[in-house]
């Protein structure tokens, strides 16, 4: 979700497209930053002026899940388990809502794993289902980033899903001459996918920011 350097380009998040979506009534500060989990981003220091900057009416658009569920020992630093990112989760929900601002939940988005079968396989599903407790126990919307974006790579296949993917061979890219095998990370064009998922899904749950989506400009005849 969060702004990539140009210098780590075609790398993209999917807030960066995001900003574009919307008329200028509508302010996007995209404060996502990757490589954090829940209680990393606490931590860390980088939740606190978000909440101290919130004006009444703001909308805040939370998705983790991808650090706080590495196990691996080289993410030891980060990994929160499922109580612990509910309780997170829970805290930034209150804390925006004491601000007059609303929260909205979006699940992790998926990784590209495909079993031999060619079927997408879940990659999120403890930490996607908490993000769903969580919802329905502070009643705040959710947008189910991970199924909607399994359900689009499953369309793509195995094949063409790489297209939106860090995947790149060697000296294909400046910025990669060594090339990527990130089934995690998007391109722009990845990136730009996500983000008219989440627009869509602004739309479906009828959020206030969808009467301020950009109106497609139709040419007169």
């Amino acid at each position: 979700m969060c702004t990539y350097d140009a210098s780590r380009a075609p790398l993209a998040g999917w807030g960066m497209p995001f900003v574009y979506f919307f008329d200028s009534s509508i302010a996007i500060d995209n404060r996502a930053k990757g490589g954090r989990s829940t209680r990393t981003f606490l931590s860390e220091g980088k939740w606190k002026p978000i909440a101290d900057s919130m004006q009444p009416g703001d909308y805040v658009l939370m998705q983790f899940g991808h650090n706080d569920e590495a196990k691996e020992e080289r993410y030891k630093d980060r990994y929160t388990t499922v109580a612990d990112y509910k309780i997170n989760l829970n805290r930034f929900i209150a804390e925006t809502r004491a601000r007059q601002a609303h929260p909205v939940l979006i699940t992790p988005v998926t990784r590209m794993r495909f079993d031999k079968a060619g079927n997408m396989e879940e990659t999120h599903k403890e930490y996607s289902a908490a993000v769903w407790e969580v919802g329905a126990a502070t009643k705040t919307p959710v947008i189910d980033l991970d199924k909607k974006s399994r359900e689009l790579l499953q369309q793509l296949g195995p094949q063409n899903a790489k297209l939106l993917f860090m995947q790149l061979d060697s000296l294909e890219h400046p910025n990669y001459p060594s090339g990527s095998r990130d089934n995690t990370h998007f391109n722009e064009y990845g990136a730009r996918l996500m983000a008219q998922l989440v627009l869509s899904e602004i739309k479906q749950l009828k959020l206030g920011l969808a009467d301020r989506i950009v109106k497609p400009f139709v040419k007169k005849q």
